[in-house]
């Protein structure tokens, strides 16, 4: 199976930043394994939008997948409280 490409936008990367170490390594270590297999066991399509969702613990990554050109994008990340107020 090919490698997705896997682009995180400015804004995780900058909301990344502001997290303690161990839980940024965390989240962007189940990023990258996005490149494996964009739809991991345990990933939902989200209702209403073209894009997915899976669970790090009690925070979430949103992101969307372009199969044709194998192009995974992270659009969102956060706590579960607040990754869906946006």
């Amino acid at each position: 199976m090919a490698k997705y490409e896997v682009i995180i936008s400015t804004s995780v990367q900058k909301y990344l930043d502001k997290l303690p170490d161990k839980l940024s390594d965390k989240l962007e270590s189940s990023m990258i394994t996005l490149e494996e297999n964009p739809r991991p066991h345990g990933c939902e399509k989200m209702s209403g939008k073209d894009a997915y969702r899976i669970r790090v613990g009690d925070y979430r990554i949103i992101y969307t997948i372009k199969d044709k050109i194998l192009l995974v994008t992270v659009i969102d990340a956060g706590h579960r409280r607040e990754v869906y107020r946006k």
